[in-house]
């Protein structure tokens, strides 16, 4: 997969991994090229992750437990809940940031669409591609009546019930997050790339140059 100046493979087993390294060192040193093992890491997702060995000029690539690529933080065990939280902090920092519009005597239709323009759409970056566990579904519905609530200057330490708040706004980010995750699989099917073929499991294995 490639994007600007970075590149990354992917591949089920170690050798075949170091035999597609081996295979683009090759290639790039017909073009002057060279692979910096500095800043070149590798990383295996799976529920029990363990090291894996794969060699540069005689060099071995650190392994990463998680780093972050385009924005998001990949973990090795695969889940999502660490970029969940991070994108969570970064959007409750955005809202404290405009937190005197949120807070204002706006109309209270116009607020809450404020909120989840400028708000959710920094908590739902990447969402598309997250795999949701219950714990994950709950600190996104935690997040969601923490918006209502701060909209309302209903501090944490207040005895209010989320079904009394005067935002009346059902909770339905979790139903946003489906949305947005059909919108993206049927974008996707409807086009002739890569992608396409790696979600409908018709990429056949081997190498090619």
């Amino acid at each position: 997969m490639k994007y600007a100046d970075d590149l990354m493979l992917l591949a089920k087993e170690e050798k075949v991994l170091q035999d597609m390294i081996d295979k683009l060192i090759e290639i790039g040193g017909c073009y002057g090229m060279e692979m910096n093992v500095k800043k070149t890491k590798v990383m295996r997702i799976s529920r029990q992750p363990f090291p894996v060995k794969i060699m540069i000029h005689q060099e071995q690539l650190e392994n990463m437990e998680s780093f972050k690529y385009l924005g998001s933080i990949l973990k090795n065990d695969g889940r999502c809940t660490c970029e969940i939280k991070c994108r969570i902090a970064m959007a409750k920092a955005a809202f404290n940031k405009k937190r005197a519009l949120f807070t204002s005597t706006l109309d209270l239709e116009l607020r809450k669409k404020l909120v989840k323009c400028h708000t959710w759409s920094i908590a739902l970056y990447g969402v598309e591609t997250w795999m949701l566990r219950a714990v994950d579904q709950k600190h996104l519905e935690s997040f969601e009546m923490w918006c209502w609530r701060r909209m309302e200057k209903i501090s944490w330490t207040d005895h209010v019930r989320n079904e009394v708040l005067r935002v009346q706004e059902q909770r339905n980010i979790l139903h946003e997050i489906s949305k947005q995750k059909a919108n993206w699989i049927g974008h996707t099917l409807c086009r002739n790339c890569l992608l396409q073929r790696v979600i409908e499991g018709k990429i056949k294995g081997g190498i090619q140059v």
